[in-house]
């Protein structure tokens, strides 16, 4: 523990927003290079914590991990639908960015994995479920602008398109913190942008969205 930080920590608990903030940038900081398999009183003793004040500001583990992914995604990933970047494209740029990053995409794989045991963790699953819609629907859009261009044919959806590029995304993240060697997430994604029809590319072309031909 820091000094004099047990002593402070009473008063600390009056700075509110911004002592929480604190723990968030230190627990990102621990996150990044040693992913986030510890326990609550121990993520508190890495970061010079004590385990009541951590308690004070996340009653819970989840609460924090989740608290710490929101602020690194805010921070790292921030790319508004009118930027022209196309859905693959941008899913790149996230891999990208990870790729310094391996622990906190190992925190990205901890919170899905925890939101299919919604029992134990259910505001884990609401987080992950929502993100998920958020993400589709900034990625269809994506997909959207490609038709109108004239890069993407438009009989694809650009729903299942992007629950496609998601997939893609995040089964190849997983694959590379487990054999980073052997996997290449930016160009793999790269690849699956080339696997996408154009407007011109065969029969396809001339279909209005929504059609059912």
């Amino acid at each position: 523990m820091e000094n004099g930080d047990a002593a402070g920590e009473k008063r600390s608990y009056r700075k509110g927003p911004e002592r929480r903030t604190q723990i968030v940038s230190r627990a990102i900081q621990l996150f990044a290079t040693q992913g986030a398999g510890a326990s609550l009183r121990a993520i508190g003793e890495a970061i010079g914590v004590s385990h009541a004040a951590l308690r004070y500001y996340f009653a819970t583990r989840d609460e924090l991990l989740l608290e710490v992914y929101r602020a690194h995604e805010a921070r790292t990933y921030e790319c508004p639908a009118s930027e022209e970047v196309s859905a693959v494209a941008m899913m790149e740029r996230s891999a990208e960015q990870n790729r310094a990053i391996p622990g906190l995409v190992e925190l990205y794989a901890t919170l899905t994995t925890d939101a299919l045991q919604a029992q134990r963790h259910p505001v884990t699953r609401e987080f992950v479920r929502a993100r998920f819609q958020v993400v589709r629907a900034d990625l269809a859009e994506r997909v959207r602008a490609g038709q109108r261009s004239g890069a993407i044919a438009a009989d694809i959806d650009p729903e299942e398109a992007a629950s496609l590029v998601i997939a893609a995304s995040d089964g190849l993240q997983l694959q590379w913190l487990l054999d980073p060697e052997a996997v290449d997430v930016h160009r793999t994604l790269a690849l699956l942008e080339r696997l996408l029809p154009g407007a011109n590319d065969g029969p396809a072309g001339g279909v209005e969205p929504g059609s059912s031909n």
